[in-house]
């Protein structure tokens, strides 16, 4: 490791789940970040960092803005559920005639409208709006520099809905009503129905939706946590709008965290085909049971290749409730950082168990610091359901509201602690970091390749730093070295090698040229979040991305 490298300045930072969403027809030319989405009029193409695959949110049109959501209804949503294990018996139906016409009348149609702004017609860029050939410099000082500005017409897009009550609630994608102004549902009767947004989660994208009617068929919702890889299920949905459309598949997986942006992520995975216009259609089992929300796919193309995601139903049902009765979803809090507990970490913290998430973190004045929890922990269980993943610990944690309070099986130092905490409200604001590259390093010792600095004020700056944090920052790395094989990037801050803190480049060199062992555990601070990352410098191919 090589030390005393001065800080570049921002760098342009790894490469991001974002979707970049051109906007077309009267104000093309516009771009904006967002979660990942995908209609009849626009596709979206998410670059992910490993498999190079294309994300994609379906069904709505357009340009989104701020919503003003309507206040909740005063009833108890009830939602109608069968928790009868699903029929798998060998032999399959020559027809699910029968399970369509009983499912296909909960299913609607979904139409928004968003308000356009009008376009600008000062110059700039592409033209700033200006109709072809008037951006010329003479026109522009004829008309003293300005133009009146051209309206545009209001953009529209299309979705699918599921009705889960019969007094008009309908459960649908965020990203369908995101900055909707007008929603309208035409029901499987033909009748149109003007609709209210009542609350939306963009965190699951799930949303509710609201009509004035009664006796609707609701859908009745299976349990997702019963569904298993290999079961029959069929989207039914209004693809492309051409009217309701039903495909069938199988579940391909579980438990899938595709990456595409969503602050939780458990999907259904299924190769029945889903295309734009069924976000917020249904996944129904061979019993005509609601297992899942159609929510994305992910594909090379932009078209549909096999892979389709659904919010699972048991997340659906939680969301949904919650946002009929409150109007906004708030999720439990315990203020720690996490990770997968991966075979490189489990042995670099001498533990026979490879499954849990481990903390990376802890918040002081949080639930987590009150109730004792460490750096290293790992949980492995929460109110006795088994924790396989850091993901499957926010899913389980986020669905107590605050002020709830749970149970934690915690293994640390080879032995299992009970720890009892209460969940609180997640506070606003976090830090994030982004840096630049450097030339690289020229070391001996452990972690070679990679160069580091003191953080100075420019760098806490630059990088976004928290004002607590201590470190050594990455100002380079050797895009052949083992630690970038690992993961690390100029801009990541080392807090520990080998779980001795480090405060100071100094600390950083120390540690690594005095370390014979080739496996080095790293604690980082890397975009916003603490990570543990193992650097194998064993051989030619080691290393563990974090």
């Amino acid at each position: 490791m090589a030390g005393n490298a001065p800080f570049p300045g921002r760098r342009p930072g790894r490469r991001n789940y974002n979707s970049v969403i051109p906007r077309k027809g009267p104000g093309k030319g516009r771009m904006r970040h967002c979660a990942t989405l995908m209609n009849n009029e626009s596709r979206t193409t998410l670059l992910r960092r490993a498999a190079l695959a294309g994300a994609f949110l379906i069904a709505t049109a357009g340009l989104v803005a701020a919503i003003d959501v309507a206040a909740p209804g005063k009833a108890g949503l009830v939602l109608k559920e069968d928790n009868a294990t699903v029929n798998r018996g060998p032999i399959e139906a020559a027809s699910f005639s029968g399970v369509v016409k009983r499912v296909a009348p909960s299913i609607v149609k979904v139409t928004v409208q968003m308000k356009a702004s009008p376009a600008s017609m000062e110059s700039g860029g592409d033209g700033g709006g200006l109709p072809p050939g008037f951006d010329d410099p003479a026109l522009r000082r004829f008309f003293g520099g300005h133009m009146q500005a051209r309206p545009e017409a209001p953009e529209s897009g299309l979705g699918s809905g599921v009705i889960i009550s019969s007094d008009g609630y309908i459960v649908t994608n965020n990203h369908v009503v995101d900055g909707a102004k007008v929603v309208t549902v035409t029901l499987s009767d033909g009748r149109e129905l003007s609709a209210r947004v009542i609350g939306r989660d963009p965190q699951t994208d799930v949303a509710v939706i609201k009509v004035q009617a009664k006796d609707l068929p609701a859908i009745t919702f299976a349990p997702s946590r019963n569904v298993e890889v290999g079961d029959r299920v069929l989207a039914i949905g209004n693809p492309f709008g051409i009217g309701e459309t039903v495909t069938t598949g199988i579940v391909s997986a579980t438990g899938r965290r595709a990456g595409i942006g969503l602050k939780y992520e458990d999907f259904i995975q299924t190769d029945a085909a889903i295309n734009p216009g069924n976000s917020g259609g249904a996944l129904v089992d061979v019993e005509g049971r609601l297992v899942g929300i159609n929510t994305a796919i992910l594909s090379h193309s932009g078209g549909f290749q096999g892979v389709g995601l659904a919010v699972p139903s048991d997340i659906v049902s939680n969301v949904a409730e919650t946002l009929a009765s409150k109007g906004k979803v708030v999720r439990g809090f315990i203020g720690i950082g996490i990770q997968d507990l991966t075979p490189g970490l489990a042995d670099s913290f001498g533990l026979t168990a490879h499954s849990g998430a481990i903390v990376t973190d802890v918040q002081p004045g949080t639930p987590g610091a009150s109730a004792g929890l460490k750096s290293g922990d790992v949980i492995t269980a929460v109110d006795g359901q088994p924790i396989d993943s850091a993901s499957r610990l926010s899913l389980t944690v986020g669905e107590n509201p605050p002020g709830t309070k749970v149970a934690l099986d915690v293994l640390r130092d080879g032995r299992t602690d009970h720890i009892s905490l209460t969940t609180a409200t997640k506070p606003n604001g976090d830090g994030r970091g982004a840096g630049d590259e450097l030339a690289q390093g020229d070391d001996k010792g452990v972690l070679n390749g990679v160069g580091v600095a003191d953080i100075d004020a420019n760098a806490r700056r630059e990088l976004e730093l928290p004002e607590r944090l201590s470190g050594a920052v990455i100002t380079s790395v050797d895009p052949g070295s083992a630690s970038a094989r690992a993961g690390l990037r100029e801009g990541d801050v080392i807090l520990e090698i080998n779980r001795h803190p480090v405060t100071s480049s100094k600390d950083a060199v120390d540690l690594s040229s005095g370390d014979s062992n080739r496996k080095t555990l790293l604690k980082l601070w890397s975009h916003g979040s603490t990570v543990y990352v193992v650097v194998d410098e064993t051989g030619p191919a080691g290393g563990e991305a974090p």
